[in-house]
């Protein structure tokens, strides 16, 4: 009897040891995967030009027929897009404006910081520096601690020498879809906690 559960205590061994050894070489494939992915601008670039497409206004004259594999929406559902990828990268909390009489806030982002006030744009050209006058405007009203001002494209020269010292990031294409992999990351880890538990 004694030899039996030796036996299975061995055999249960070795498949534990097993398990740990898979799983941690996956993580340790993902991790490559994940750094190759972060490093390569192109891809980035590329996929923000994905997002622009994606949450673009329609024309209603000029309807497009997309592939059925394609997600599509619009400017308005691309606010909440950004907040919860906000939310699941930065944490805390985020409340959505309603698309109507906003007055250019379309999220707010409470951390234990404080209040961040934020803006916004599904835009294919560079954003000039109205949208970032207009953040900073309300945060001063609403004594925020900073703001975002988040586009598709990219900023105008005078849009970034604006944000100078205002406390608003910029957030360009680039750096939202930096935002979208550490949102994805953050899930990842909430998953495998909850695996290792």
């Amino acid at each position: 009897m004694l030899v039996l559960e030796l036996i299975i205590g061995l055999v249960l061994l070795a498949a534990f040891l097993h398990f740990r050894y898979t799983k941690r070489k996956h993580q340790r494939i993902n991790s490559l995967i994940d750094r190759h992915i972060e490093a390569s601008e192109e891809l980035k670039k590329t996929l923000a030009m994905g997002l622009y497409l994606r949450f673009k206004k329609e024309s209603a004259e000029k309807p497009v027929n997309y592939s059925s594999i394609y997600l599509k929406g619009d400017p308005i559902s691309f606010e909440s897009f950004v907040a919860d990828l906000m939310r699941t990268s930065r944490g805390g909390s985020i409340w959505v404006s309603p698309s109507s009489n906003d007055q250019g806030v379309d999220f707010e982002h409470t951390t234990g910081s404080g209040l961040y006030l934020g803006q916004v744009k599904c835009y294919e050209e560079d954003l000039p520096f109205d949208p970032i006058a207009l953040i900073h405007s309300n945060m001063v009203k609403r004594d925020a601690v900073g703001g975002y001002v988040i586009t598709t494209g990219s900023f105008t020269e005078n849009a970034r020498h604006y944000a100078r010292g205002l406390n608003i990031e910029l957030i360009d294409g680039v750096k939202l879809v930096e935002e979208w992999f550490a949102a994805l990351r953050h899930s990842e880890e909430d998953i495998n906690n909850l695996i290792d538990d």
